[in-house]
């Protein structure tokens, strides 16, 4: 298949929701990691709290009529700042039904009175569906021996229903064990099922980038488990593997070829596909839960799984491990 159609296919991101510069020849950060492939719980919270929908109090929605839209995010509301769902419910002490909201559309800031409706219950309705958080599943790619700091994804979060990237306040990662696998078919990428503990914090989120979410790694470290951190200019085609979890928490390497390095695109750098018979058998190829899986050749680390070709899911594309670095760097 050549360069333009395979461009030309639907890529789906593969973090679970219910992508810069890359260096030249010298490592932006490190050169050695401790190897990741672990299963990873992810929460983000929201920087203010995201419109998602809208329904009908009466004829119309107030939200609507107040002229919002699907992703703005609501930072305040008259003199308070917006936090978290909670600090939208209002009493019987608003002021002549309206209020003044502070919002964020296409990185400016605007404001709009909005004129609320109360229920015969005497609760104020803002004909608003919001959301302050997302939870799902991704794959730890790496942890910085030397900081703590660790990346995973591969990928920005977004928001599935407005489709952009989720502004986070903050983030935690923690232990995640998968329970079962939803096997992908043609334009139909399955997904890991996982169940989550949310008590065994591994650590913290403080960016969801273009390249990945990152943060500060407090969980237990194997600081034995290093890898030598490949520049681009290194990766050949052919052979390679992956390092993920199909199954628990157990963590295993699975058989790819490298088809192609796309060294100037943003984040879709290494064409692989999967040819780990046991894989395939299990998952179909490549599953959404799979981003930030590591990519391994010649015992060096060289990029992290970011998305799956839709038509043809044991092919998929991976970026560079030391755009990822870079980011931590920035």
């Amino acid at each position: 298949m050549n360069f333009k159609k395979i461009f030309n296919k639907l890529l789906i991101f593969l973090f679970i929701i219910s992508i810069f510069i890359i260096p030249k020849t010298c490592l932006a950060y490190t050169n050695k990691v401790i190897l990741g492939g672990q299963n990873l719980g992810i929460e983000v919270n929201s920087n203010g709290v995201l419109v998602v929908g809208f329904y009908k109090v009466g004829n119309a929605s107030p939200g609507a009529l107040a002229g919002l839209k699907i992703g703005d995010r609501i930072i305040g509301i008259d003199d308070t700042v917006i936090n978290d769902i909670t600090d939208l419910s209002f009493s019987s002490s608003v002021l002549n039904d309206k209020i003044k909201i502070t919002y964020i559309r296409n990185g400016n800031k605007e404001t709009t009175d909005l004129k609320l409706y109360k229920d015969s219950s005497g609760v104020y309705k803002t004909g608003l569906y919001v959301k302050d958080s997302i939870i799902g599943i991704g794959t730890l790619t790496f942890i910085d021996p030397k900081t703590n700091m660790y990346g995973a994804l591969g990928h920005e979060i977004i928001e599935k229903t407005t489709g952009q990237k989720f502004e986070i306040a903050s983030g935690k990662i923690f232990k995640s064990e998968i329970t079962s696998i939803t096997k992908s078919e043609r334009n139909n990428p399955g997904e890991k099922n996982a169940t989550y503990n949310a008590r065994e914090i591994y650590g913290t989120i403080t960016k969801n980038g273009v390249n990945g979410i990152f943060g500060n790694y407090i969980g237990q470290i194997n600081r034995s488990n290093l890898i030598d951190v490949a520049d681009a200019s290194e990766i050949k085609l052919g052979q390679a593997t992956i390092r993920t979890v199909i199954s628990g928490t157990e963590v295993k390497e699975y058989e790819i070829e490298i088809l192609k390095i796309y060294p100037n695109n943003e984040t879709k750098n290494i064409l692989f596909k999967v040819v780990d018979e046991e894989l395939i058998s299990k998952t179909g190829g490549i599953v959404q839960g799979m981003s930030g899986s590591p990519i391994i050749q010649n015992n060096k680390i060289v990029g992290a799984v970011t998305h799956v070709i839709s038509d043809d899911a044991t092919k998929g594309f991976g970026i560079f491990i030391t755009t990822m670095l870079k980011e931590i760097e920035d």
